[in-house]
């Protein structure tokens, strides 16, 4: 059972590592995909390693100290690892980290635009509050510093420039949430070029906030 679990999250991994990639937020080999294998191990994607062309046996098995517990001898995991062990110590809920280079949502960073404020409804609902962090310097500990204050209340967290990390309990709706994400973004843009967006009201607000309590991190129609 444990070793089919393992295949599973390994080609999960690599089908969001694709899926990704083709949409352009995961450029060279930028970018990091990890998965709870258990309560003391992760998988998660190898250092220099293209998305496009992941490999299921190429993803490593860590354990929450970051120390490699199985995988290609040669490899060494992703230098952003350390931000992700900070997700799963803080998460017990977290069963995936999706760390991606979306460029509309770094855009906006480098610009000062939030993401807080609530102006599309679909985001509210699957995203929620969507803060920035300070600017930290990328494969540091910086980033693990920046993301802390902010992991245990938000599931996607803007990266000031220089990208974003998206939470989920399947490596799925991580990756869902990071597309989710850069779609708002994208909207955000062109609003801002033909004029200036409104936020939604209070009212507004209090609605979808009560339909996300009814039906969870969902999009209009998606329910179950």
């Amino acid at each position: 059972m444990e070793e089919w679990k393992e295949i599973t999250l390994r080609r999960q991994i690599v089908a969001a590592a694709r899926r990704l990639d083709a949409l352009g937020m995961l450029p060279g080999s930028a970018g990091n995909i990890s998965a709870r294998l258990g309560e003391e191990l992760i998988l998660v994607t190898p250092s220099a390693v293209p998305k496009a062309s992941l490999q299921p046996e190429e993803v490593l098995v860590t354990d929450l100290e970051g120390k490699v517990v199985r995988g290609i001898r040669s490899y060494r995991p992703t230098s952003e690892l350390p931000m992700h062990l900070e997700v799963y110590r803080q998460r017990a809920d977290a069963m995936a980290v999706v760390h991606a280079h979306p460029a509309a949502s770094v855009a906006l960073t480098l610009l000062g635009v939030s993401l807080q404020e609530p102006i599309l409804p679909e985001a509210v609902l699957m995203l929620g509050e969507v803060p920035t962090t300070h600017y930290a310097t990328p494969s540091t500990p910086e980033n693990q510093e920046a993301i802390r204050p902010w992991i245990k209340q938000h599931d996607v967290i803007l990266l000031a420039r220089h990208g974003a990390i998206a939470i989920g309990s399947t490596v799925e709706e991580a990756t869902t949430k990071m597309i989710v994400l850069e779609h708002t973004a994208q909207t955000l843009v062109w609003a801002h070029i033909l004029g200036k967006p409104t936020p939604l009201s209070q009212e507004e607000m209090e609605k979808l906030l009560q339909v996300r309590q009814t039906y969870g991190k969902t999009a209009p129609g998606d329910e179950k």
